[in-house]
């Protein structure tokens, strides 16, 4: 049976899952819609699927609309960001002159985000309800757990949560032992952009300790020195890179300042510049000069990943390292085409994902969405028991889920106090006044996406 899939926002990934569902032969996909609120994006990647897509049985199609783009689909890759790139370069500008490191998933920029993409999901899943009900949202809009609850919650949707951050670090844990990915089984545990590896078994050995005990494996983990070992010994957990922004908060905010800029804001400058010759290859006629641009994009891109908070370095001065990122063994595009694969029954996968909890993590509510492996097939993902949380990392976990309850309900009930709480019961800023000023800041630097807030009219609880 083909399979017609839509992709809900043409961002600079795009390119990248056009890419893996050509090489995904298995998956029978016969038609792609690529729908944006922005028709030029959609167009541009519509032009660049010419040479990606050539030689399959594939097509990319735009869409008018959200509906067309969603009627009969079996997958909707949802990756959205409203207010585009320079709503991310605004809000991380904002935060570093507030005192806290400008980033789009964690802290105060995480939470700008999800007030602006959680309405515009929900929209998007209530399409799905309607136009492909027995449609699998495989979702990407960040920051991913946030809104992969919001749409398990309040929609009626089949959803699951995308990340490569896990399958980043364990392929950069069998690079450090200089053994094939295959031979590799990392445990995990944690949510979106906070979670760690809590054991490594190297065909069938575990070599956890080995990994611990050795400072220099412990350095090639990262793409800069994010983690002192004897942190991560004295955790006895490999954390993920986004735990950076909790475990060395202040270095990250003196590193952007010394660079004098975050990586928002040079992004949204590499973005423009890319965007622009990509426009120009193409109306030359020429879409695989375009796609030799995106490439040294992506590789100035990769190269230059979290140097700027971890070392001050600007990703605008990285030379193109002459990878080809269209084929590496992580990324997005992987991740994606593996869900998708597992979940329409065609190669039945263990795969980290984020997904309700249904009493696999007893320290969490049974419909808060964590990132632990799932085994999945076409009955959907299914979360393996965690057992409790470790108890270095339980206060923290509880904490920014908390944060993440009160995002959810800031959007739902359109409430700035509710995004105040939310602040409050967040660790990287954890109290009320910064909150309330943070919160009135990013309404008024951003009325478009984030004015539907008010004032709460009820007193708001303690907790959720």
């Amino acid at each position: 049976m083909s399979i017609k899939l839509a992709v809900l926002g043409c961002g600079l990934r795009t390119p990248l899952l056009l890419h893996g569902l050509a090489k995904a032969t298995d998956l029978a996909v016969s038609e792609i819609t690529l729908f944006d609120k922005e028709p030029v994006r959609a167009q541009m990647m519509a032009a660049l699927a010419g040479p990606l897509l050539q030689g399959t049985n594939s097509k990319a199609i735009v869409c008018p609309t959200l509906e067309s783009a969603i009627e009969d689909a079996s997958f909707v890759i949802n990756s959205v960001r409203p207010g585009g790139i320079e709503a991310r370069a605004r809000d991380e500008r904002l935060m570093l002159l507030q005192g806290y490191a400008g980033q789009e998933t964690t802290g105060p920029g995480g939470l700008a985000m999800a007030l602006r993409g959680i309405p515009v999901a929900l929209e998007q899943a209530h399409v799905v309800e309607r136009r492909a009900p027995r449609a699998w949202i495989v979702n990407f809009t960040n920051p991913a757990g946030i809104i992969t609850q919001a749409i398990a919650q309040h929609s009626g949707a089949r959803v699951v949560g995308i990340c490569d951050t896990p399958s980043e670090i364990f392929h950069r844990i069998a690079w450090a032992l200089h053994e094939p990915h295959e031979n590799l089984v990392c445990d995990y545990i944690g949510l979106n952009h906070l979670g760690w590896v809590r054991q490594v078994l190297l065909q069938g050995v575990d070599v956890t300790q080995v990994l611990l005990n050795d400072d220099a494996l412990l350095r090639r983990l990262y793409p800069a020195e994010l983690f002192a070992p004897a942190l991560i010994r004295q955790l006895g957990l490999i954390p993920t890179e986004y735990l950076y922004f909790y475990y060395a908060q202040s270095q990250a905010v003196h590193n952007q300042l010394a660079a004098g800029a975050t990586r928002g804001e040079e992004l949204a400058q590499m973005n423009h510049l890319l965007i622009a010759e990509i426009q120009s290859h193409l109306e030359a006629g020429h879409p695989h000069h375009a796609l030799d641009a995106y490439r040294a994009y992506l590789n100035r891109r990769n190269a230059s990943y979290l140097r700027l908070e971890a070392a001050g370095e600007s990703a605008l001065a990285q030379p193109d390292p002459g990878w080809d990122p269209f084929e590496g063994e992580t990324g997005y595009h992987r991740i994606a085409v593996d869900t998708i694969r597992a979940l329409s029954g065609t190669r039945p996968a263990r795969l980290v994902l984020n997904v309700l909890n249904h009493g696999a993590c007893p320290d969490l509510q049974p419909a808060d969405s964590i990132e632990v492996p799932c085994l999945v097939d076409k009955f959907g993902p299914r979360p393996t028991a965690t057992g409790p949380l470790p108890e270095c990392i339980r206060g923290l976990v509880i904490a920014v889920k908390n944060y993440e309850r009160y995002a959810i309900r800031a959007a739902l009930e359109n409430s700035a106090e509710l995004a105040a709480m939310a602040l409050l019961a967040n660790p990287i800023v954890g109290e009320w006044k910064p909150a309330c000023d943070l919160i009135d800041a990013l309404i008024e630097s951003d009325p478009r996406h984030l004015g539907y807030l008010r004032p709460a009219a009820v007193p708001v609880p303690v907790s959720v």
